[in-house]
């Protein structure tokens, strides 16, 4: 596989990053995979040349980090390895358990590596977005991790556009570790960030790892979605239908089955395809839960759009309120 540089980073990552939101504890979601469960899907990831593993402290309480850190522990060389997590999240009652000021950021980072079983983190994100954040606090408590060596690099997920180009501007002017990635929500069902923050990051140089490019199997098909025998997280994941669902969204899954049907693709491989040729996508994440899915993701780097196929899948897109 091949492996590109995370925007103007010198880090290396893989063309695929492995979501690891479904390792974990089934009371969490019922969905997820155990430690022996996962063990199948990294390994799988890991022997097809995949680098680049992303989890969150919050992904069942703290236990998806846990099995990244057991199965990164099994696989005996954490240096071949790109290992990114976030923070944000409640992690507890405590009103200090949560959000972005410097107590919180650090304290969680020390709790991640901990349960990572790692003495440093690759890319530590920001996760679920707290308006009222301080960005100054917030950057430079970022700072200060890259610093200490505990963390290499910085980088956020989703939160609103202007708030990320005043912190991203605070680090420049102000000599601190600046954010070297975008983890954004971005698929043929929801293109916003085309406004505004993907030219920003092409601009800045800044990576662009998207999550849910499949949008949560939504764009896998009307048929799979409808299907009794469908997988337990499209069974349950209510979440899906929170985001997609509108006339329009059905109307692009549609051209996505149509132009899958005539390529002799599977639908999640002609959206992955999609994501994979939009300039400056460095890795998009794919948050497999079996072997198979893993494999089916890699077919899809050598699948080729012509700007027509592209034209005919995004036609339909309407843009949110």
């Amino acid at each position: 596989m091949d492996t590109v540089r995370l925007g103007r980073s010198g880090l290396k990552i893989s063309r695929l990053g492995l979501g690891a939101m479904g390792f974990g504890d089934k009371s969490w979601r019922s969905w997820v995979l155990d430690l022996d469960q996962s063990r199948a899907v990294f390994r799988r990831a890991i022997e097809a040349g995949i680098n680049f593993i992303d989890t969150c402290d919050y992904y069942s309480a703290g236990v998806s980090e846990e099995i990244v850190g057991a199965l990164v522990a099994e696989h005996g060389n954490r240096a071949e390895l790109v290992i990114a997590t976030k923070v944000g999240n409640p992690m507890g009652r405590d009103a200090n358990a949560r959000g972005f000021s410097r107590k919180h950021i650090i304290d969680a980072a020390e709790r991640s590596l901990r349960r990572l079983r790692t003495d440093h983190i690759d890319i530590y994100q920001t996760h679920i977005w707290d308006p009222t954040t301080n960005l100054e606090e917030m950057t430079e408590a970022f700072d200060h991790l890259v610093r200490s060596g505990k963390v290499l690099y910085a980088g956020i997920t989703d939160m609103p556009f202007w708030q990320f180009a005043t912190a991203y501007f605070h680090t420049v002017r102000n000599g601190l570790a600046r954010f070297v990635s975008v983890q954004n929500h971005y698929n043929l069902l929801w293109r916003e960030d085309e406004r505004e923050l993907l030219p920003f990051c092409r601009a800045q140089g800044i990576g662009l790892i998207p999550y849910s490019p499949m949008a949560r199997g939504f764009l896998c098909g009307r048929t799979r979605r409808l299907d009794p025998s469908r997988t337990e997280r499209a069974k349950t994941d209510d979440f899906t239908y929170k985001l997609y669902g509108r006339p329009a969204d059905e109307a692009v899954v549609e051209r996505v089955t149509e132009l899958a049907a005539a390529r002799g693709l599977s639908p999640a491989q002609v959206a992955l395809a999609w994501v994979l040729h939009q300039p400056g996508v460095t890795a998009p994440i794919i948050g497999a839960t079996q072997p198979a899915h893993v494999d089916q993701a890699i077919d899809a780097l050598t699948v080729r759009l012509s700007a027509e196929e592209q034209r005919i899948l995004q036609e339909p897109y309407m843009p949110r309120r």
